[in-house]
């Protein structure tokens, strides 16, 4: 997550995400937002009257229209868009952060629900209002590659939540395997439900003994009338 050039205020909340993904809310200091902003101390009162409270909370908002904003540049990004490809590039941005610059960083938005969500309402509230904000566009990317409608929010809360933990796991064991797994074992359920083609391992689709390597398989939601 790059920075921008901003006002002292916008970059007091996007310092604050940075922050709170690397340390936590409970770490993270107003002193140390305004010192990681470059942003005069005497600022943090003006600007955000509502403490540290509302600092977080609106730190969780940048995240979470962040993360929606990015649908359209990972779409952008791929040939071809299917489900498939939306879900590895939103992986791929969390292992291309780790795999060169380390482990340190999570998702703000996680973060801010592991810590506050039992302590402070108003910022589990901006919390799920940040998940719903990321989650809306997943979904309508979905529907326009041809999810049904009535699995498109189901499936972007999924591809979501598999990140989420993804990351976590990661940071946990210093390695992207959990990232690389959830992109290799949802890719083709994800694109099932477009009906779109994909390619399985060989030990999952029916082959003759003899036949190695991969076959292309075409996953279809099998709940659906089939063409006339």
């Amino acid at each position: 997550m790059a920075a921008p050039e901003r006002g002292p205020r916008e970059r007091m909340v996007f310092s604050a995400a940075q922050l709170i993904r690397r340390d936590g809310v409970a770490s993270t200091g107003m002193r140390d937002v305004a010192a990681h902003a470059r942003a005069p101390r005497g600022s943090l009162q003006h600007y955000f009257p509502g403490g540290k409270e509302q600092l977080v909370n609106e730190a969780v908002g940048w995240a979470g229209r962040y993360a929606g904003n990015r649908v359209a540049r990972f779409l952008a990004a791929l040939p071809e868009p299917t489900p498939s490809g939306l879900f590895a590039e939103m992986v791929r941005q969390w292992t291309d952060e780790y795999e060169t610059a380390g482990f340190a960083g999570g998702c703000p938005v996680a973060a801010a629900t592991v810590d506050c969500a039992e302590s402070t309402v108003s910022t589990r509230e901006a919390a799920a209002a940040a998940f719903a904000t990321w989650t809306g566009p997943v979904a309508r990317a979905l529907t326009d590659m041809g999810v049904p409608d009535e699995r498109a929010d189901a499936l972007a809360t999924l591809m979501i939540s598999a990140l989420e933990g993804a990351i976590l796991i990661a940071r946990a064991e210093r390695d992207v395997r959990a990232l690389t797994t959830v992109v290799r074992e949802l890719g083709p359920l994800l694109d099932a439900a477009a009906g779109k083609c994909a390619i399985a391992p060989a030990d999952r689709t029916t082959r003759e003994p003899a036949e190695p390597g991969v076959r292309l398989r075409c996953f279809l939601d099998l709940r659906q009338e089939p063409d006339a």
